[in-house]
């Protein structure tokens, strides 16, 4: 399936287990095109534990995100196959969103 930009999905967990028995969350950072062309999309980890990172960005919307319980986005990268996300459970909020663009941009080094 093809997702767009600040959708939060659910992935099979682990990623490479023909049957999983898991689902995790994870939101998509590349925009819906670049999906399409190169057959695979750009995440983020999404996680509930505690003992995080420095650069974990707070859900505050957990409804519009469609997530049950308080997490962060974790600055964990990984791409996978279009076919891997199974189902989209909502979306980053708009001030989640930015929130999360603030930590890419520092993490990268990058200007506005």
């Amino acid at each position: 399936m093809i997702f767009d930009r600040y959708d939060v999905v659910a992935l099979p967990h682990p990623l490479t287990d023909p049957h999983p028995s898991e689902r995790r969350p994870a939101v998509v950072l590349s925009t819906r095109n670049f999906n399409i062309s190169q057959g695979h999309t750009l995440c983020a980890m999404i996680t509930s534990a505690a003992g995080g990172w420095s650069s974990d960005v707070p859900i505050v919307d957990l409804l519009t995100a469609g997530l049950p319980v308080p997490s962060v986005v974790r600055l964990k990268l990984f791409v996978v196959e279009n076919a891997k996300p199974e189902r989209r459970l909502g979306e980053l909020a708009r001030k989640d969103a930015k929130a999360l663009r603030r930590a890419l941009r520092s993490a990268l080094g990058e200007d506005d």
